[in-house]
């Protein structure tokens, strides 16, 4: 199952590294990795995407993730209210003919191109990773000369929905 996990940790060399070595070690598969340093500069958010086999295996990453020394915070996002966006870069072949194509296409994406020369234009897309890979299989025809893409970052939501426990009610 495909979990959202973010730590706050301390901005210091080499802590990507520990936690990813840790990951590695009980071989958990990344999916991506994305971090960058909050509003406080010794403070950096790290969010994981990562494929678990089942609870018990999400618990011992929670834990081993907490052990360690940089890491202050960790917490799974993913059955919370979130808000989680992905970013790519994407360079296509065009020509003079086909460049108002390209931007008709990418609209209701709400994509902007950010660079153009004579052979091709890069176009910046950001949303869910499904939105992503929708614009990039409609450009995909006119001939995808690169791609750059962050893995996903993400927050929860300032209001998360109540939840009701269900079990308690039953029909009889």
């Amino acid at each position: 199952m495909r979990r959202i996990i973010t730590a706050t940790v301390l901005n210091q060399s080499g802590v990507l590294n520990r936690l990813t070595g840790l990951l590695t070690k009980r071989q958990f598969n990344i999916e991506s990795i994305t971090v960058g340093h909050s509003d406080d500069p010794g403070i950096s958010k790290i969010t994981i995407v990562v494929q678990v086999e089942d609870d018990r295996k999400l618990e011992q990453l929670l834990k081993q993730l907490h052990k360690q020394i940089d890491v202050l915070k960790v917490k799974d996002l993913t059955d919370m209210a979130l808000v989680a966006r992905e970013l790519a870069l994407i360079k296509v072949i065009t020509t003079p003919d086909t460049r108002s194509e390209i931007k008709v296409i990418i609209e209701p994406f709400r994509a902007a191109i950010i660079d153009v020369s004579l052979e091709n234009v890069t176009i910046e897309v950001t949303g869910d990773n499904e939105k992503v890979e929708a614009l990039i299989e409609l450009l995909r025809p006119y001939g995808i000369k690169e791609i750059s893409r962050t893995g996903l970052t993400a927050m929860p939501r300032g209001t998360q929905k109540t939840v009701y426990n269900l079990n308690q009610f039953s029909i009889i």
